[in-house]
């Protein structure tokens, strides 16, 4: 036994060890628990992201769509920087053949038009800061004493608002310049010459290759917004109807009802982009871009944005429902299993827009819409004549589920 013990214990670090190895009691890894709970962490987020990577990289190869786009953009930005070193040091062998790949590489942008009002900026930057530094050594005669001068006032410049995000090229041109040694006149003009030249091709490159034209984004939102909507109406419609729903889960709506402001944030960002991407690519530009250069009417917007305001204000009325310290209760199950079946239709409206198949007039809901909201005007008479505290809710509630109906299948208005 003594043997066997002894054979079992060989191998085991002493006591405290926080050494990598193969614990028999902890198994792999560092035995001190803070250390082995960072490495399942890190492991984890490795893991996420090598599995977000995957998935961008089938998306992309999948069909168009973001991803894809993201891959075209990064192509063309590396075959500007290409073009423009073979232009400037093959073609016109330009020893400084640094700055047009470095500007044509930045300037490819998520729209033509982002693309020229950057090239502005970046070159009166990079012009600022070349003269600036070259002003600074001409004066002081030593690169020290140059960048001490010239670039706290171009830091400065960098926060002003005419140069956006481009400002901070004023600077840091400036101490490449220093740091090059080169300050002379002929230098000078080369480096800017450079700039004009990156800047040129980067434009040219992002406007004639498959310029950027961002609609598909608006449609993703829009159907995104939708489907949110639609999931959330039918979350509602499974409570109300099991009657397994209180404070907690009325806060749970709320706060899903509240998600879909960010949803609609993304949707006014997509609709920017599609607006800004259209300029400067109209006509032949336009016509280089394959896929669909349609998108949805800016009405659509504004009807989803009333739609995600009444959902909120349907799911903030079931709040203050449930609040016990509240005097307006929820309706008889009842009447609540009749608006669920109500919700469950307009979710349906919903799910339809998703999926690109815009809700028109349909016989069997228009008619089972109408036996619904026969129930429920009998139901909210009902409470109304007994004096019950709930007419209250119940009112409100079905007057949300009218205007979602209305925004969601127009021709019901007619009904």
């Amino acid at each position: 036994m003594t043997w066997v013990k002894a054979v079992r214990g060989k191998g085991r670090a002493p006591a405290g060890d926080t050494r990598r190895g193969t614990d028999p009691d902890t198994g792999p890894g560092p035995r001190d628990p803070v250390l082995r709970r960072v490495a399942v962490a890190g492991g984890w987020a490795v893991r996420r992201e090598a599995e977000g990577v995957a998935r961008a990289a089938r998306a992309a190869r999948r069909g168009p769509g973001r991803e894809r786009d993201l891959v075209v953009q990064s192509l063309k930005a590396a075959g500007a920087a290409l073009l423009a070193w073979v232009v400037a040091r093959n073609l016109l062998g330009d020893p400084m053949a640094l700055m047009a790949p470095w500007v044509a590489l930045v300037l490819v942008q998520a729209t033509v038009f982002g693309s020229l009002r950057q090239a502005g900026q970046q070159c009166t930057a990079i012009c600022a800061g070349t003269l600036c530094a070259s002003g600074a050594q001409a004066v002081t005669g030593d690169p020290l004493g140059a960048l001490a001068l010239s670039v706290p006032p171009l830091m400065l410049l960098a926060n002003w608002p005419r140069f956006g995000d481009q400002g901070i090229y004023a600077a840091t041109t400036a101490v490449f310049t220093l740091a090059s040694g080169t300050v002379s006149s002929s230098a000078v003009g080369h480096r800017l010459g450079q700039t004009v030249l990156g800047a040129v091709i980067g434009v040219a490159v992002n406007a004639l290759v498959l310029p950027p034209v961002h609609l598909r984004d608006v449609r993703e939102n829009l159907t995104a917004l939708a489907r949110e909507v639609g999931d959330l109406l039918h979350a509602v419609a499974a409570g109300l109807r099991d009657g397994e729903w209180d404070a907690t889960t009325a806060a749970e709506w709320s706060h899903a009802a509240a998600r879909l402001e960010r949803r609609r944030d993304g949707l006014r960002s997509a609709r920017d982009w599609s607006r800004e991407s259209l300029r400067l690519t109209a006509g032949p530009l336009r016509g280089l871009r394959r896929g669909p250069l349609d998108a949805p009417p800016e009405t659509e917007d504004d009807r989803w944005s009333r739609v995600s305001a009444h959902v909120t204000a349907l799911t903030r009325t079931l709040a203050v429902a449930a609040d016990g310290d509240r005097t307006p209760g929820p309706p008889h199950a009842t009447a609540l299993r009749a608006y669920a079946r109500l919700l469950d239709l307009i979710g349906d409206a919903c799910e339809d827009t998703a999926s690109d198949r815009p809700p028109g007039p349909d016989p069997r809901r228009e008619a089972e819409m109408a036996e619904l909201r026969g129930v429920l005007y009998d139901s909210l008479r009902e409470h109304a004549g007994d004096g019950s505290p709930h007419t209250a809710v119940l009112g409100t509630l079905l007057l949300q589920a009218e205007n979602l109906w209305a925004e969601l299948v127009p021709a019901a208005q007619d009904a």
